[in-house]
């Protein structure tokens, strides 16, 4: 049984839909419109996802369907959570901060931008007529869950960061999206595309109040110019009782280079899908993750690293520390397709349990097509290494040090890709907060 017509959270989206319709951004665009309403007649039909789809096989989101949410946001002003952006901003970024779905241009600062950079609401762009915006929303929903449908319908605003070929962002851009309270939804989208040659970072960081029940279900969509590189980091510091479902894609072009960092801290219920395709010749992805789980949060990451094309590399490694009764889900699968001759590939999801009811599921997948080919995979779950403990503590140190010592170790590989010194310190602050242990 599809979850929707007895649970609330659906048909309060559903009935909310065609009185917000002519209110959301390019609602006179006949291709935005058909778009919407296309993608609520297929979230009518299939309702959200269940453990019945093997995509969600290890995830449930009961708890998220149980509940009624409320899509239309009040207006903020931008002193009720100023103080709230100064705690979460990140040093050294062009800042664009969205407080509950929204662009607030009064908490916001992308800095002066080089010559061919665009970067702003992807809600203006699309009112001022929505340019070649349409190209941008090109991938289908056909085979979209209900998520992504919802979001596909309900979106209100996001950044639209254009770079043409040859720009460079010397600056990182740091997206900010702040949810204020509880039983709202909120639908961010952001598309992202780099031309030939240019270069950007964008943090996509999310935060949300402890002890309030909201949803926050992203798109991001980043397409890659021939030789173009990002460097995406997505940061998920949702309120312990905030849920959070985001899906970030990137289509890669010629020589390109796709970089993604992926961090869970927060929620109640957590599910990040990326993935990238290597759609042609020489292209280089590199993802990693870490994620850290206490108490009774459920975090799922899904990714896809889809060589499509030859001469092309991965790397990808994924690190899980989880405590209390914490749950984990990790499914990478890695394809290579007949035509991606020479493809390098090397996956590795590595977990650390702290308690016996701390879980995780982890399914590192290969569908290798092509026979001229570099790929292994793996995957290891365990517990503190006695002996490196033994080690420790005969040297005069005690047993929490010694504890949080290791598994301050155990997470430090996720954050050695990070180039921005700023963001670094603050992802190294935030795991003593995460896990108590290795404060």
């Amino acid at each position: 049984m599809r979850i929707g017509p007895d649970e609330p959270c659906v048909p309060g989206l559903l009935s909310a839909y065609p009185s917000l319709a002519a209110r959301l951004p390019g609602a006179t665009l006949p291709w935005l419109r058909r778009r919407r309403d296309e993608a609520i007649e297929r979230l009518a039909a299939r309702g959200l996802p269940t453990t019945r789809d093997e995509e969600w096989k290890y995830t449930s989101v009961a708890a998220i369907a149980r509940r009624a949410f409320g899509v239309e946001s009040e207006t903020v002003a931008p002193d009720a959570v100023r103080a709230v952006v100064q705690r979460h901003a990140i040093g050294g970024t062009r800042r664009l901060v969205f407080v509950d779905g929204r662009l607030v241009a009064g908490l916001s600062d992308p800095g002066r931008l080089p010559a061919g950079a665009r970067v702003g609401s992807l809600a203006a762009i699309v009112a001022e007529g929505g340019g070649d915006a349409e190209e941008w929303f090109a991938d289908g929903s056909e085979g979209a869950d209900g998520f992504r449908l919802v979001n596909d319908a309900l979106w209100c605003d996001g950044a639209w960061i254009d770079l043409a070929p040859g720009v460079e962002l010397d600056t990182p851009v740091h997206l900010l999206f702040v949810t204020t309270r509880s039983d709202l939804a909120v639908f961010p989208r952001n598309l992202i595309r780099v031309g030939a040659g240019a270069r950007a970072t964008v943090i996509e960081h999310h935060v949300g109040p402890d002890g309030a029940g909201y949803l926050s279900d992203t798109v991001t969509r980043i397409v890659l110019g021939r030789g173009a590189r990002i460097a995406h980091t997505k940061l998920q510091q949702e309120g312990r009782k905030g849920f959070h479902v985001a899906d970030v894609a990137a289509e890669q072009g010629q020589d390109s280079a796709f970089v993604s960092h992926a961090f869970a801290f927060g929620g109640q219920l957590a599910r990040a899908a990326i993935a990238t395709r290597l759609a042609a010749e020489g292209c280089e992805a590199r993802l990693s993750g870490l994620y850290v789980g206490s108490a009774r949060q459920h975090i799922d990451h899904h990714t896809c690293i889809d060589h499509a094309s030859p001469h092309g590399t991965s790397r990808e490694l994924y690190k899980g520390v989880l405590d209390g009764a914490a749950r984990a889900v990790f499914n990478g699968r890695v394809i290579v397709r007949p035509d991606a001759q020479r493809t390098d590939a090397l996956q590795s999801n590595r977990n650390l349990l702290l308690s016996e009811e701390a879980e995780v599921d982890t399914k590192p997948q290969l569908e290798i097509w092509a026979d001229d080919v570099k790929c292994a995979h793996g995957a290891t779950v365990g517990q503190l290494d006695a002996d490196q403990l033994h080690y420790l503590r005969a040297r005069g140190i005690g047993e929490s040090d010694a504890r949080a010592l290791l598994i301050r170790a155990f997470a430090a590989d996720a954050l050695a890709g990070i180039e921005h010194g700023p963001l670094r310190a603050r992802l190294e602050s935030l795991l003593p907060g995460a896990l108590p242990e290795a404060a």
